[in-house]
């Protein structure tokens, strides 16, 4: 039976850091630490940006939790794994699926993963940190609900095909997020 609690506890912590980071990204990174993670909105040359500190921060949380955890405070050590898994699920679909920092390449043509993909897509497709839609990164509303969002918050339509061609947006030697 623990092990089914210690399961849920990682599955709940998953879906509860889906919300924080939806929330820190949108309250925090592009607000006060807008510092840290405009790298992740301008070109740049290189693997790495400063933005992915935030990834660093998230994961010395994880880290003490998981060690305070296997010391006997339970369950934090779960709910530290849940906040790694998360990373990893956060690694592989943003970081590979959609800005495609790694070393092969995949666009996703219809789907879920579509719908993920573009909504990113529409989330860089404006400059700057204001005005922006789309906040979560294992979520992702509507294309049509952010499509009218960003055409009430700049008066135009932002369509998939301009946020596709955006050459701001997409592989590592260009842009994160």
């Amino acid at each position: 039976m623990q092990l089914l609690y210690n399961a849920l506890i990682v599955l709940f912590t998953i879906i509860v850091m889906e919300v924080v980071a939806a929330l820190a990204h949108k309250y925090i990174m592009h607000s006060w630490g807008w510092g840290w993670h405009h790298s992740h909105h301008r070109p740049h040359k290189g693997g790495l940006e400063l933005n992915d500190l935030y990834a660093v921060v998230f994961a010395l949380l994880a880290i003490v939790l998981i060690y305070l955890g296997s010391t006997g405070i339970w369950p934090l050590q779960w709910i530290g794994a849940g906040m790694t898994a998360y990373g990893a699920l956060y690694f592989i679909v943003h970081d590979g699926l959609v800005h495609q920092r790694w070393p092969f390449r995949y666009i996703p043509r219809r789907g879920y993963l579509k719908r993920l993909y573009m909504a990113h897509r529409l989330h860089h497709a404006v400059r700057g940190r204001e005005g922006c839609v789309s906040f979560g990164f294992l979520y992702a509303p509507p294309l049509s609900k952010l499509q009218k969002t960003l055409r009430q918050r700049h008066g135009r339509p932002i369509s998939e095909d301009a946020a596709r061609a955006d050459p701001g947006v997409g592989s590592s030697s260009q842009n994160g997020k």
